[in-house]
Protein backbone atom coordinates (compact mmCIF):
# COMPACT_ATOMS: atom_id res chain seq x y z
CA UNK A 1 0.00 0.00 0.00
CA UNK A 2 1.47 3.06 -1.40
CA UNK A 3 1.14 6.65 0.64
CA UNK A 4 1.09 9.87 -1.08
CA UNK A 5 2.84 12.95 1.10
CA UNK A 6 0.54 15.85 1.78
CA UNK A 7 1.34 19.19 0.46
CA UNK A 8 2.16 21.35 2.86
CA UNK A 9 -0.13 23.72 3.93
CA UNK A 10 -0.36 27.50 3.69
CA UNK A 11 0.42 29.40 7.55
CA UNK A 12 -0.15 32.86 6.48
CA UNK A 13 -2.98 34.07 4.53
CA UNK A 14 -1.89 34.84 0.64
CA UNK A 15 -1.29 38.52 0.52
CA UNK A 16 -3.91 41.06 -1.06
CA UNK A 17 -3.64 44.33 -3.19
CA UNK A 18 -5.29 46.10 -0.34
CA UNK A 19 -3.38 44.46 2.11
CA UNK A 20 -0.35 45.45 0.46
CA UNK A 21 -1.10 49.05 -0.48
CA UNK A 22 -2.10 49.60 3.33
CA UNK A 23 1.63 47.99 4.40
CA UNK A 24 3.15 50.21 1.69
CA UNK A 25 1.32 53.40 2.91
CA UNK A 26 2.13 52.67 6.48
CA UNK A 27 6.12 51.92 5.75
CA UNK A 28 5.68 55.38 3.46
CA UNK A 29 4.73 57.60 6.81
CA UNK A 30 7.46 55.59 8.44
CA UNK A 31 9.73 56.57 6.24
CA UNK A 32 8.53 60.55 6.41
CA UNK A 33 8.01 60.48 9.62
CA UNK A 34 11.91 59.62 9.96
CA UNK A 35 12.40 61.85 7.12
CA UNK A 36 11.29 65.02 9.55
CA UNK A 37 12.89 63.88 12.48
CA UNK A 38 16.12 64.23 11.14
CA UNK A 39 15.23 67.35 8.80
CA UNK A 40 14.68 68.81 12.15
CA UNK A 41 17.73 68.30 13.38
CA UNK A 42 16.46 66.87 16.42
CA UNK A 43 19.58 65.01 18.80
CA UNK A 44 20.99 65.12 21.37
CA UNK A 45 23.37 68.10 21.05
CA UNK A 46 19.90 69.94 20.65
CA UNK A 47 19.17 69.30 24.87
CA UNK A 48 23.00 69.73 25.24
CA UNK A 49 22.83 73.02 23.93
CA UNK A 50 19.71 73.67 25.64
CA UNK A 51 20.76 72.58 29.03
CA UNK A 52 21.97 76.51 30.05
CA UNK A 53 18.99 77.92 28.75
CA UNK A 54 16.51 75.31 30.93
CA UNK A 55 18.88 76.47 33.55
CA UNK A 56 18.37 80.05 33.27
CA UNK A 57 14.76 79.55 32.67
CA UNK A 58 14.02 78.08 35.66
CA UNK A 59 15.47 80.72 37.70
CA UNK A 60 13.76 83.59 35.76
CA UNK A 61 10.55 81.13 36.93
CA UNK A 62 11.50 79.97 40.85
CA UNK A 63 9.97 81.24 42.66
CA UNK A 64 6.33 80.91 40.80
CA UNK A 65 4.20 84.31 41.26
CA UNK A 66 0.60 83.10 41.88
CA UNK A 67 -1.41 85.46 41.76
CA UNK A 68 -4.17 86.97 44.69
CA UNK A 69 -6.78 83.99 45.57
CA UNK A 70 -9.53 85.69 44.38
CA UNK A 71 -8.03 86.92 41.01
CA UNK A 72 -7.10 83.50 40.99
CA UNK A 73 -11.02 81.93 41.87
CA UNK A 74 -12.23 84.11 39.29
CA UNK A 75 -10.06 83.33 36.66
CA UNK A 76 -10.52 79.46 37.45
CA UNK A 77 -14.09 80.14 37.64
CA UNK A 78 -14.62 81.93 34.03
CA UNK A 79 -11.88 79.62 32.41
CA UNK A 80 -14.37 76.56 33.50
CA UNK A 81 -17.48 77.78 32.89
CA UNK A 82 -16.38 78.84 29.18
CA UNK A 83 -15.27 74.97 29.01
CA UNK A 84 -18.16 73.45 30.57
CA UNK A 85 -20.72 75.39 28.29
CA UNK A 86 -18.94 74.87 24.87
CA UNK A 87 -19.05 71.19 25.76
CA UNK A 88 -22.49 71.57 26.42
CA UNK A 89 -23.21 73.10 23.23
CA UNK A 90 -21.50 70.63 21.26
CA UNK A 91 -22.86 67.76 23.37
CA UNK A 92 -26.43 69.10 22.03
CA UNK A 93 -25.79 69.53 18.67
CA UNK A 94 -23.82 66.42 18.45
CA UNK A 95 -27.18 64.68 19.68
CA UNK A 96 -29.31 65.01 15.86
CA UNK A 97 -26.09 65.53 13.32
CA UNK A 98 -25.30 62.20 15.00
CA UNK A 99 -28.77 60.58 14.57
CA UNK A 100 -28.70 61.37 10.54
CA UNK A 101 -24.95 60.44 10.58
CA UNK A 102 -25.22 56.51 12.00
CA UNK A 103 -26.27 53.83 9.48
CA UNK A 104 -29.37 52.72 11.32
CA UNK A 105 -31.01 55.84 12.01
CA UNK A 106 -30.38 58.46 9.61
CA UNK A 107 -33.06 59.21 6.96
CA UNK A 108 -31.58 58.38 3.85
CA UNK A 109 -28.08 58.62 2.06
CA UNK A 110 -28.43 62.09 1.32
CA UNK A 111 -29.34 63.16 5.33
CA UNK A 112 -26.10 61.14 6.04
CA UNK A 113 -23.88 62.11 4.23
CA UNK A 114 -24.86 65.74 4.51
CA UNK A 115 -24.00 64.64 8.28
CA UNK A 116 -20.75 63.15 8.16
CA UNK A 117 -19.51 66.06 6.33
CA UNK A 118 -21.00 68.53 9.23
CA UNK A 119 -18.96 65.93 11.65
CA UNK A 120 -15.74 66.06 9.33
CA UNK A 121 -15.79 70.10 8.21
CA UNK A 122 -16.03 70.73 12.18
CA UNK A 123 -12.66 68.36 13.06
CA UNK A 124 -10.84 69.37 10.15
CA UNK A 125 -11.34 73.62 11.16
CA UNK A 126 -8.83 74.27 13.87
CA UNK A 127 -10.35 76.36 16.63
CA UNK A 128 -8.10 78.72 16.82
CA UNK A 129 -9.91 80.18 13.57
CA UNK A 130 -13.33 79.80 14.48
CA UNK A 131 -11.75 81.96 17.67
CA UNK A 132 -10.46 84.47 15.60
CA UNK A 133 -13.73 84.77 13.44
CA UNK A 134 -15.38 85.30 16.62
CA UNK A 135 -13.28 87.58 17.78
CA UNK A 136 -14.37 89.88 14.98
CA UNK A 137 -17.78 89.34 15.79
CA UNK A 138 -18.45 89.31 19.78
CA UNK A 139 -14.84 90.50 21.12
CA UNK A 140 -13.39 89.84 24.43
CA UNK A 141 -15.28 87.67 26.25
CA UNK A 142 -16.72 83.93 27.41
CA UNK A 143 -18.75 83.80 24.28
CA UNK A 144 -16.29 83.70 21.83
CA UNK A 145 -14.22 80.62 23.46
CA UNK A 146 -17.80 78.74 23.67
CA UNK A 147 -18.38 79.16 19.87
CA UNK A 148 -15.56 78.30 18.91
CA UNK A 149 -14.53 75.51 21.08
CA UNK A 150 -18.31 74.29 21.00
CA UNK A 151 -18.56 74.28 16.84
CA UNK A 152 -14.94 72.62 16.72
CA UNK A 153 -15.81 69.62 19.32
CA UNK A 154 -18.66 68.69 17.40
CA UNK A 155 -16.06 66.87 14.81
CA UNK A 156 -15.35 64.58 17.90
CA UNK A 157 -18.56 63.97 19.54
CA UNK A 158 -20.96 64.06 16.66
CA UNK A 159 -18.86 61.23 15.02
CA UNK A 160 -18.06 59.24 18.49
CA UNK A 161 -22.03 59.58 19.18
CA UNK A 162 -23.12 58.35 15.69
CA UNK A 163 -20.68 55.04 16.52
CA UNK A 164 -22.24 54.46 19.27
CA UNK A 165 -25.75 54.63 18.05
CA UNK A 166 -25.11 52.22 15.11
CA UNK A 167 -23.65 49.59 17.73
CA UNK A 168 -27.31 49.09 19.92
CA UNK A 169 -29.31 46.37 19.77
CA UNK A 170 -31.71 46.59 17.43
CA UNK A 171 -34.05 44.51 19.45
CA UNK A 172 -35.96 47.19 21.71
CA UNK A 173 -36.36 49.38 18.42
CA UNK A 174 -37.80 46.08 16.50
CA UNK A 175 -40.01 45.17 19.27
CA UNK A 176 -41.23 48.84 18.94
CA UNK A 177 -42.05 48.55 15.17
CA UNK A 178 -43.79 45.26 15.73
CA UNK A 179 -45.98 47.02 18.11
CA UNK A 180 -46.84 50.15 15.89
CA UNK A 181 -44.54 52.49 16.82
CA UNK A 182 -43.45 55.29 15.06
CA UNK A 183 -39.64 55.92 13.78
CA UNK A 184 -39.92 58.64 16.36
CA UNK A 185 -40.85 56.37 19.19
CA UNK A 186 -38.68 53.91 18.36
CA UNK A 187 -35.81 56.63 18.11
CA UNK A 188 -36.84 58.29 21.25
CA UNK A 189 -37.74 54.95 23.59
CA UNK A 190 -35.07 52.50 21.76
CA UNK A 191 -32.29 54.45 21.56
CA UNK A 192 -31.09 56.72 24.51
CA UNK A 193 -31.05 53.97 27.44
CA UNK A 194 -28.53 52.08 25.40
CA UNK A 195 -26.04 55.24 24.34
CA UNK A 196 -26.41 57.23 27.29
CA UNK A 197 -23.34 55.35 28.91
CA UNK A 198 -21.12 56.21 25.79
CA UNK A 199 -22.51 59.96 25.49
CA UNK A 200 -21.76 60.95 29.04
CA UNK A 201 -18.30 59.40 28.70
CA UNK A 202 -17.49 61.34 25.12
CA UNK A 203 -18.41 64.20 26.47
CA UNK A 204 -16.77 64.28 29.54
CA UNK A 205 -13.79 62.79 27.68
CA UNK A 206 -14.18 65.96 25.71
CA UNK A 207 -14.96 68.30 28.81
CA UNK A 208 -11.18 67.79 29.67
CA UNK A 209 -9.85 68.02 25.92
CA UNK A 210 -11.93 72.00 25.78
CA UNK A 211 -9.83 72.67 29.07
CA UNK A 212 -6.57 72.18 27.72
CA UNK A 213 -7.48 74.13 24.52
CA UNK A 214 -9.12 76.71 26.28
CA UNK A 215 -5.30 78.04 27.31
CA UNK A 216 -4.86 78.24 23.28
CA UNK A 217 -7.49 80.38 22.68
CA UNK A 218 -6.69 82.87 25.23
CA UNK A 219 -3.87 83.97 22.85
CA UNK A 220 -6.48 85.16 20.73
CA UNK A 221 -8.72 86.97 22.95
CA UNK A 222 -10.43 84.28 24.93
CA UNK A 223 -10.89 84.95 28.65
CA UNK A 224 -9.47 82.94 31.54
CA UNK A 225 -6.53 81.47 32.47
CA UNK A 226 -5.15 81.56 29.01
CA UNK A 227 -5.43 84.60 28.25
CA UNK A 228 -4.00 85.71 31.86
CA UNK A 229 -1.02 83.30 30.56
CA UNK A 230 -0.76 85.38 27.07
CA UNK A 231 -0.26 88.67 28.97
CA UNK A 232 2.15 87.15 31.14
CA UNK A 233 4.09 86.14 28.63
CA UNK A 234 3.91 89.05 26.75
CA UNK A 235 5.63 90.64 29.26
CA UNK A 236 8.06 88.41 29.88
CA UNK A 237 7.17 87.59 33.22
CA UNK A 238 7.57 83.55 33.34
CA UNK A 239 7.31 83.50 37.11
CA UNK A 240 3.13 84.97 37.00
CA UNK A 241 2.62 82.47 33.39
CA UNK A 242 4.13 79.42 34.95
CA UNK A 243 2.54 79.80 38.30
CA UNK A 244 -0.92 79.94 36.12
CA UNK A 245 0.37 77.34 33.72
CA UNK A 246 0.97 75.04 37.06
CA UNK A 247 -3.04 75.46 37.64
CA UNK A 248 -3.92 74.63 34.62
CA UNK A 249 -2.18 71.56 35.31
CA UNK A 250 -4.22 71.21 38.85
CA UNK A 251 -7.31 71.80 37.02
CA UNK A 252 -6.87 69.03 34.67
CA UNK A 253 -5.63 66.12 36.80
CA UNK A 254 -9.13 67.85 39.05
CA UNK A 255 -11.31 67.46 36.02
CA UNK A 256 -9.93 64.02 34.64
CA UNK A 257 -10.79 62.34 38.47
CA UNK A 258 -13.87 64.22 38.79
CA UNK A 259 -15.03 63.79 35.32
CA UNK A 260 -14.51 59.67 36.26
CA UNK A 261 -16.11 59.90 39.60
CA UNK A 262 -19.28 62.14 38.12
CA UNK A 263 -18.99 59.08 35.21
CA UNK A 264 -19.84 56.15 37.83
CA UNK A 265 -21.84 58.30 39.75
CA UNK A 266 -24.29 58.86 36.85
CA UNK A 267 -24.24 55.74 35.36
CA UNK A 268 -23.29 53.60 38.20
CA UNK A 269 -20.51 50.40 37.31
CA UNK A 270 -23.55 48.29 35.67
CA UNK A 271 -24.40 50.25 32.91
CA UNK A 272 -21.25 51.13 32.26
CA UNK A 273 -19.70 47.55 31.80
CA UNK A 274 -22.77 46.55 30.20
CA UNK A 275 -26.40 47.53 28.09
CA UNK A 276 -29.61 47.65 29.69
CA UNK A 277 -30.55 44.07 27.80
CA UNK A 278 -27.30 42.17 28.65
CA UNK A 279 -28.39 40.46 31.54
CA UNK A 280 -31.65 38.79 30.01
CA UNK A 281 -29.13 38.19 26.86
CA UNK A 282 -27.22 35.91 29.42
CA UNK A 283 -30.38 34.16 31.06
CA UNK A 284 -32.06 33.50 27.84
CA UNK A 285 -30.02 32.24 24.72
CA UNK A 286 -32.28 32.25 21.59
CA UNK A 287 -31.53 33.72 18.29
CA UNK A 288 -32.07 37.50 17.88
CA UNK A 289 -34.95 37.55 15.62
CA UNK A 290 -37.07 35.92 18.95
CA UNK A 291 -34.77 37.84 21.61
CA UNK A 292 -37.64 40.85 22.24
CA UNK A 293 -40.09 38.27 22.67
CA UNK A 294 -38.57 36.58 25.17
CA UNK A 295 -37.70 40.21 26.87
CA UNK A 296 -41.62 40.81 26.53
CA UNK A 297 -42.46 36.99 28.18
CA UNK A 298 -39.75 37.81 31.15
CA UNK A 299 -41.04 41.21 31.89
CA UNK A 300 -44.89 40.03 31.69
CA UNK A 301 -43.78 36.77 33.89
CA UNK A 302 -42.00 38.57 36.36
CA UNK A 303 -43.86 41.84 36.88
CA UNK A 304 -42.26 44.82 38.23
CA UNK A 305 -42.92 48.05 40.13
CA UNK A 306 -43.67 51.06 37.65
CA UNK A 307 -41.11 52.99 39.52
CA UNK A 308 -37.44 51.48 41.11
CA UNK A 309 -36.93 51.48 44.30
CA UNK A 310 -34.40 53.84 46.22
CA UNK A 311 -31.47 52.41 46.35
CA UNK A 312 -28.30 53.80 47.19
CA UNK A 313 -27.37 53.21 44.11
CA UNK A 314 -30.13 54.97 42.77
CA UNK A 315 -30.13 58.12 45.10
CA UNK A 316 -26.37 58.68 44.63
CA UNK A 317 -27.05 58.75 40.41
CA UNK A 318 -29.84 61.08 41.06
CA UNK A 319 -27.14 63.45 43.51
CA UNK A 320 -24.72 63.56 40.47
CA UNK A 321 -27.45 64.57 37.96
CA UNK A 322 -28.66 67.36 40.48
CA UNK A 323 -24.72 68.61 40.99
CA UNK A 324 -24.27 68.48 37.13
CA UNK A 325 -27.09 70.34 36.51
CA UNK A 326 -26.47 73.14 38.94
CA UNK A 327 -22.77 72.91 37.54
CA UNK A 328 -24.04 73.55 34.00
CA UNK A 329 -26.29 76.49 35.09
CA UNK A 330 -23.78 78.03 36.92
CA UNK A 331 -21.38 77.72 34.11
CA UNK A 332 -23.80 79.43 31.66
CA UNK A 333 -23.83 82.66 33.65
CA UNK A 334 -19.86 82.56 34.89
CA UNK A 335 -19.45 82.57 31.36
CA UNK A 336 -20.69 85.68 31.21
CA UNK A 337 -22.93 85.44 27.88
CA UNK A 338 -24.94 88.02 26.68
CA UNK A 339 -27.85 88.81 24.11
CA UNK A 340 -26.62 91.81 23.61
CA UNK A 341 -23.51 90.34 21.99
CA UNK A 342 -26.14 88.18 19.78
CA UNK A 343 -27.55 91.13 18.38
CA UNK A 344 -24.56 92.72 17.42
CA UNK A 345 -23.21 89.83 15.97
CA UNK A 346 -26.22 89.40 13.52
CA UNK A 347 -26.12 92.77 12.81
CA UNK A 348 -21.79 92.87 11.67
CA UNK A 349 -22.00 89.03 10.23
CA UNK A 350 -22.04 89.99 6.40
CA UNK A 351 -19.37 92.91 7.56
CA UNK A 352 -17.71 90.42 9.19
CA UNK A 353 -17.02 87.70 7.06
CA UNK A 354 -16.25 90.27 4.34
CA UNK A 355 -13.47 90.94 5.94
CA UNK A 356 -11.75 87.31 5.63
CA UNK A 357 -12.96 87.14 1.57
CA UNK A 358 -11.09 87.07 -1.04
CA UNK A 359 -8.17 84.82 0.00
CA UNK A 360 -4.88 86.18 -0.18
CA UNK A 361 -3.19 84.69 -3.10
CA UNK A 362 -0.82 87.09 -3.82
CA UNK A 363 3.27 86.83 -3.14
CA UNK A 364 2.85 84.97 0.25
CA UNK A 365 1.53 81.91 -0.72
CA UNK A 366 5.04 80.35 -1.48
CA UNK A 367 6.09 81.36 1.91
CA UNK A 368 3.34 80.10 3.62
CA UNK A 369 3.43 76.71 1.76
CA UNK A 370 6.99 76.32 3.22
CA UNK A 371 5.38 76.70 6.62
CA UNK A 372 3.00 74.33 6.15
CA UNK A 373 5.18 71.94 5.22
CA UNK A 374 7.14 72.69 8.18
CA UNK A 375 3.98 72.12 10.46
CA UNK A 376 3.76 68.55 8.67
CA UNK A 377 7.29 68.06 9.56
CA UNK A 378 6.46 68.82 13.03
CA UNK A 379 3.47 66.64 13.42
CA UNK A 380 5.05 63.62 11.54
CA UNK A 381 8.62 63.49 13.93
CA UNK A 382 5.99 64.60 16.70
CA UNK A 383 4.24 61.22 16.55
CA UNK A 384 7.83 59.55 16.07
CA UNK A 385 8.47 60.54 19.25
CA UNK A 386 5.28 59.94 20.88
CA UNK A 387 4.98 56.28 19.96
CA UNK A 388 8.39 55.33 20.67
CA UNK A 389 7.83 57.10 24.20
CA UNK A 390 4.20 55.54 24.63
CA UNK A 391 4.77 52.15 23.85
CA UNK A 392 6.67 51.25 26.85
CA UNK A 393 4.85 53.99 29.12
CA UNK A 394 1.57 52.47 27.69
CA UNK A 395 2.91 48.84 28.02
CA UNK A 396 3.81 49.00 31.89
CA UNK A 397 0.49 50.92 32.58
CA UNK A 398 -1.64 47.75 31.65
CA UNK A 399 -2.57 45.66 34.47
CA UNK A 400 -2.01 42.35 32.37
CA UNK A 401 1.65 43.44 31.11
CA UNK A 402 3.00 45.22 34.21
CA UNK A 403 5.42 43.38 36.95
CA UNK A 404 2.62 44.17 39.42
CA UNK A 405 -0.39 45.98 39.98
CA UNK A 406 1.77 48.94 41.58
CA UNK A 407 3.65 49.31 38.60
CA UNK A 408 0.53 49.76 36.37
CA UNK A 409 -0.63 52.14 38.80
CA UNK A 410 2.35 54.43 38.63
CA UNK A 411 2.44 54.60 34.98
CA UNK A 412 -0.92 54.89 34.87
CA UNK A 413 -0.37 58.07 37.19
CA UNK A 414 2.37 59.19 34.35
CA UNK A 415 -0.41 58.86 31.96
CA UNK A 416 -2.57 61.08 33.53
CA UNK A 417 0.07 63.72 34.27
CA UNK A 418 1.50 64.25 31.16
CA UNK A 419 -2.27 64.53 29.78
CA UNK A 420 -2.68 67.16 32.11
CA UNK A 421 0.14 69.50 30.63
CA UNK A 422 -1.40 71.56 28.00
CA UNK A 423 0.73 70.63 24.60
CA UNK A 424 0.97 75.17 24.54
CA UNK A 425 2.36 75.20 27.88
CA UNK A 426 5.36 72.52 26.89
CA UNK A 427 5.96 74.55 23.85
CA UNK A 428 6.67 77.63 25.69
CA UNK A 429 9.06 75.60 28.20
CA UNK A 430 10.59 74.09 24.90
CA UNK A 431 11.10 77.81 23.10
CA UNK A 432 12.82 79.04 26.14
CA UNK A 433 15.12 75.85 26.19
CA UNK A 434 15.63 75.40 22.84
CA UNK A 435 14.86 78.48 21.13
CA UNK A 436 11.84 79.65 18.81
CA UNK A 437 11.40 77.03 15.49
CA UNK A 438 9.85 73.74 14.65
CA UNK A 439 12.33 71.91 17.15
CA UNK A 440 10.26 73.49 19.96
CA UNK A 441 6.88 72.66 18.73
CA UNK A 442 8.13 68.88 17.36
CA UNK A 443 9.59 68.28 21.11
CA UNK A 444 6.48 69.67 22.94
CA UNK A 445 3.86 67.17 20.54
CA UNK A 446 6.08 64.42 21.04
CA UNK A 447 6.12 64.63 24.79
CA UNK A 448 2.26 65.64 25.06
CA UNK A 449 1.60 62.79 22.97
CA UNK A 450 2.88 60.11 25.42
CA UNK A 451 -0.53 61.16 27.42
CA UNK A 452 -3.10 60.49 25.21
CA UNK A 453 -1.53 57.41 23.54
CA UNK A 454 -0.28 56.00 26.41
CA UNK A 455 -3.55 55.80 27.90
CA UNK A 456 -4.99 54.25 24.55
CA UNK A 457 -1.92 51.65 24.34
CA UNK A 458 -2.51 50.37 27.82
CA UNK A 459 -6.62 50.07 26.97
CA UNK A 460 -5.31 48.35 24.14
CA UNK A 461 -2.97 45.55 25.82
CA UNK A 462 -5.54 45.38 28.62
CA UNK A 463 -8.45 44.53 26.00
CA UNK A 464 -6.86 41.88 24.06
CA UNK A 465 -8.19 37.92 24.84
CA UNK A 466 -6.50 36.52 27.84
CA UNK A 467 -6.64 32.80 26.78
CA UNK A 468 -3.73 33.16 24.64
CA UNK A 469 -2.01 34.49 27.30
CA UNK A 470 -2.61 32.10 29.77
CA UNK A 471 -2.27 29.16 26.98
CA UNK A 472 1.67 30.51 26.42
CA UNK A 473 1.98 30.87 29.99
CA UNK A 474 1.14 27.09 30.69
CA UNK A 475 3.73 25.89 27.98
CA UNK A 476 5.98 27.56 29.98
CA UNK A 477 6.94 30.38 28.46
CA UNK A 478 8.37 34.18 29.93
CA UNK A 479 6.53 37.09 30.49
CA UNK A 480 8.67 38.95 28.26
CA UNK A 481 7.84 35.85 25.69
CA UNK A 482 4.59 35.82 26.69
CA UNK A 483 4.09 39.57 25.47
CA UNK A 484 5.84 39.68 22.54
CA UNK A 485 4.00 36.35 20.86
CA UNK A 486 0.20 36.93 22.05
CA UNK A 487 -0.17 40.17 23.79
CA UNK A 488 1.78 42.62 20.84
CA UNK A 489 0.03 40.70 17.53
CA UNK A 490 -3.50 41.29 19.35
CA UNK A 491 -2.59 44.51 20.14
CA UNK A 492 -1.10 45.50 16.91
CA UNK A 493 -4.44 46.90 14.85
CA UNK A 494 -5.18 48.97 17.52
CA UNK A 495 -2.12 50.30 17.53
CA UNK A 496 -1.86 51.38 14.30
CA UNK A 497 -5.09 53.06 14.52
CA UNK A 498 -4.11 55.05 17.73
CA UNK A 499 -0.48 56.46 15.89
CA UNK A 500 -3.23 57.31 12.82
CA UNK A 501 -5.39 59.23 15.53
CA UNK A 502 -2.47 60.85 17.00
CA UNK A 503 -0.73 62.20 13.63
CA UNK A 504 -4.25 63.73 12.54
CA UNK A 505 -4.55 65.19 16.13
CA UNK A 506 -0.47 66.42 15.81
CA UNK A 507 -1.47 68.12 13.01
CA UNK A 508 -4.24 70.34 13.79
CA UNK A 509 -1.76 70.64 17.27
CA UNK A 510 1.14 71.99 15.45
CA UNK A 511 -1.18 74.69 14.08
CA UNK A 512 -1.65 76.23 17.22
CA UNK A 513 1.56 75.70 18.86
CA UNK A 514 2.92 78.32 16.18
CA UNK A 515 0.78 81.14 17.76
CA UNK A 516 4.13 80.80 20.57
CA UNK A 517 6.44 80.60 17.98
CA UNK A 518 7.10 76.54 18.02
CA UNK A 519 7.29 76.83 14.29
CA UNK A 520 5.21 76.32 11.28
CA UNK A 521 2.03 77.93 9.43
CA UNK A 522 0.85 78.98 13.06
CA UNK A 523 3.03 82.17 13.67
CA UNK A 524 1.64 83.69 10.01
CA UNK A 525 -1.26 83.00 11.59
CA UNK A 526 -1.04 84.91 14.29
CA UNK A 527 0.28 87.86 13.20
CA UNK A 528 -2.32 88.48 10.21
CA UNK A 529 -4.78 88.24 12.79
CA UNK A 530 -2.78 90.98 14.71
CA UNK A 531 -2.08 93.11 11.32
CA UNK A 532 -5.60 92.67 10.37
CA UNK A 533 -4.95 90.44 7.00
CA UNK A 534 -7.87 88.50 7.06
CA UNK A 535 -7.28 87.22 3.86
CA UNK A 536 -3.92 85.62 4.84
CA UNK A 537 -6.39 83.84 7.61
CA UNK A 538 -8.45 82.34 5.42
CA UNK A 539 -5.64 81.09 3.38
CA UNK A 540 -3.75 79.46 5.87
CA UNK A 541 -7.67 78.03 7.00
CA UNK A 542 -7.22 76.32 3.30
CA UNK A 543 -3.97 75.22 3.36
CA UNK A 544 -4.73 73.54 6.97
CA UNK A 545 -7.88 72.08 5.75
CA UNK A 546 -7.15 70.26 2.77
CA UNK A 547 -3.78 68.98 4.60
CA UNK A 548 -5.96 67.61 7.61
CA UNK A 549 -8.90 66.48 5.43
CA UNK A 550 -6.17 64.33 3.21
CA UNK A 551 -4.75 62.22 6.21
CA UNK A 552 -8.57 62.14 8.07
CA UNK A 553 -9.26 60.39 5.30
CA UNK A 554 -5.59 58.23 4.69
CA UNK A 555 -6.47 57.49 8.41
CA UNK A 556 -10.03 56.55 7.67
CA UNK A 557 -8.77 54.33 4.75
CA UNK A 558 -6.16 52.40 6.58
CA UNK A 559 -8.23 52.04 9.89
CA UNK A 560 -10.63 49.81 8.18
CA UNK A 561 -7.96 47.68 6.83
CA UNK A 562 -6.29 47.21 10.33
CA UNK A 563 -9.51 46.01 11.87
Amino acid sequence: MTTTAEAPRRTLARPTPTGTAAAVVVLALLGAAIWAFSSLRLNIATFVDGAANAVDFAGRTLPLDFPPLGELLALCGQTLAIVVCATLLASLISVPVAVLAASNTALGGTSRFGARVIIVVARAIPDVVLAIVFFRMFGFGGLTGVLAMGLHSIGMIGKLYADAIEQIDEGPRTAIRAAGGTRLQQLVTGVPPQVLPSFVATSLHRLDINLRVSVVLGFVGVGGLGQAISDSLRTLDYQRGMALASVVFGLCVLVEVVSGAIRRGLLGVREERRGPLAAVRRRVQIPAPRRETAIVAERASSPRPISPPWTAGRVRRTGCWLVTALVVVASVWGADISLAQFQRAITDFGPTLALFWPPETGGILPELLAELLVTVQIALAATLIGAILALPVGALAANNVAPNPAVAKFFRGVVLAVRGVPELVLAIVFVVITGLGAVAGALALGVGSVGLLGKLVADSLEEVDRGKERALRATGASRLQVFFAATVPQAAPAFVAHVLYQLDTNLRSATLLGLVGAGGIGYYLLNASRVLEFGVVTTVLALTFAVVMLVELLALWLRRLVR
